[in-house]
């Protein structure tokens, strides 16, 4: 057995196992494997909203991160609400000054918003709390949430909202001090000197208002915390460990680098509020969204029914092969969606279905270059050779121009379009690789090298 037929089985026996772990994932719920497929809002039904984003009273060079941290907060306050897999983006409309900004947010599964709205339509709060000298100690505030739980007769997500507001309200009370007072917060590291925080830290800056109230806050309440909350959220607990009265704050710890800008960021949201107006609204119904998939579904299989049949007839043996590595592309594809994971819409559904086309498309370059060589009076072995290499650089070229295209759609393009983009990228490369890899290893697994008049009239094409 050459090293072509260990090679193609190994591909059938991927292949079948991709298939059933597809299949396992997909229907068997009560499997360790369950993983089904992450449809967008077009196929589950839910709802779409768009907000207009006010970036006017924010520098230019501080929107993307202004937009970034509110995008975070807004995810924030959806995960609270206990929408599942919330889609959450921004979105830059045009360039430079003129340039508009929104906010996206997509609620699978959610066709009543009102609460949710509630939760979205406000500007971020930040707040700076001081902890309570009497407050409560920590075993009896867990008892109070422990028995708030048995008796409490409301829904998951009202108890949630409920415990977080009780907490707040339990164990720190207002200081005046709040995001309008502060200027900024950046990231700073330590200069080496002796005594000096190690690692990194944020360095907080506030106005001239803020600057005289938090030299009063720091100096009546030494030793104690100064919380920091945003939306209600405990994003940080520093104690306060001397007077203040330059109106810099520094806060310390063991931050990575990665917690110290989250948190830097988050306190910038605060001080460079983004007012979010919305835009439109869009309700799509669970039975409508199943109806799209069920079509989008149906029209993919036929078209592949349709692309195998017309495959076989034309190419024969080869067209089997071909058939044979889209079935491995078909489920190479499926397995990226749900390990990426790649969230389905119908305009992906759509992409998908094209770069199968695309995948055949190389397959008739092979098989025409191959019937060249043939024609020139070389060996199958050759010949099978010989055609792949020569229809590489056109495939190549031709997919590389299809890669850019989608590029600029994914970076350019709505929601909707980027959907489609991401599929066409992703389905482009592994047509590629099925199109040059398998069907190239499946046809020189057969071993197939002299000629005859049955190899002949099999890798010959047309109906004759």
């Amino acid at each position: 057995m050459n090293i072509y037929r260990i090679l193609a089985v190994v591909v059938v026996l991927l292949g079948v196992l991709g298939g059933y772990f597809i299949y396992i994932s997909e229907t068997n719920s009560e499997s360790n494997w369950y993983k089904p497929f992450k449809l967008g809002l077009d196929l589950s039904g839910g709802t779409h909203l768009v907000y207009n984003a006010d970036v006017s009273e924010v520098n230019e060079g501080e929107v993307s991160q202004a937009m970034s941290s509110l995008k975070d907060v807004i995810e924030r306050r959806i995960n609270v609400f206990g929408v599942s897999e919330p889609l959450i983006q921004v979105e830059q409309i045009g360039l430079g000054e003129g340039a508009r900004h929104k906010l996206i947010v997509e609620l699978p599964g959610v066709t009543d918003v009102n609460q949710a709205l509630a939760l979205i339509d406000k500007t971020p709060i930040l707040e700076f709390k001081l902890e309570k000298k009497d407050r409560l100690s920590d075993e009896v505030v867990t008892a109070q949430i422990e028995e708030a739980l048995k008796e409490a007769q409301i829904n998951s997500t009202s108890t949630t909202l409920d415990l977080a507001s009780y907490l707040e309200e339990a164990l720190y009370e207002p200081s005046g001090l709040s995001g309008k007072y502060l200027d900024r917060a950046q990231v700073i590291f330590s200069t080496g000197q002796p005594g000096a925080p190690q690692g990194p830290s944020i360095l907080v800056e506030f106005n001239a208002e803020g600057k005289e109230l938090l030299a009063t806050i720091t100096k009546d309440n030494l030793g104690q915390v100064l919380a920091i909350f945003l939306d209600g959220e405990l994003l940080s607990a520093p104690v306060i460990q001397s007077e203040i009265t330059n109106g810099e704050a520094q806060i310390t710890g063991q931050f990575t680098i990665e917690e110290a800008r989250e948190l830097s960021a988050n306190l910038n949201l605060g001080a460079l509020p983004v007012p979010i107006v919305l835009d439109s609204t869009q309700t799509i119904g669970p039975s409508l969204g199943q109806d799209v998939l069920n079509k989008g579904v149906y029209a993919g299989v036929l078209g592949f029914i349709i692309l195998s049949l017309y495959m076989i007839l034309w190419y024969r043996l080869p067209g089997v092969v071909a058939v044979m590595s889209l079935m491995t592309y078909v489920i190479l594809m499926l397995l990226l969606f749900k390990l990426i994971p790649v969230t389905i819409t119908a305009a992906g559904i759509a992409g998908f279905i094209l770069s199968v086309g695309i995948a055949v498309d190389a397959n008739i370059l092979i098989f025409e270059r191959m019937k060249e060589e043939l024609k020139a009076g070389k060996n199958l072995g050759e010949a099978i050779r010989e055609g792949f290499s020569r229809a590489w650089l056109p495939i190549r070229d031709s997919n590389l121009s299809g890669i850019i295209s989608a590029i600029i759609l994914f970076w350019f393009g709505t929601s909707l379009i980027k959907g489609f983009a991401l599929v066409l990228i992703i389905g482009i490369l592994v047509s590629m690789f099925s199109a040059i890899t398998l069907t190239r290893t499946l046809l020189l697994a057969l071993g197939l090298r002299q000629k005859n008049k049955l190899i002949t009239f099999l890798f010959s094409s047309g109906i004759k």
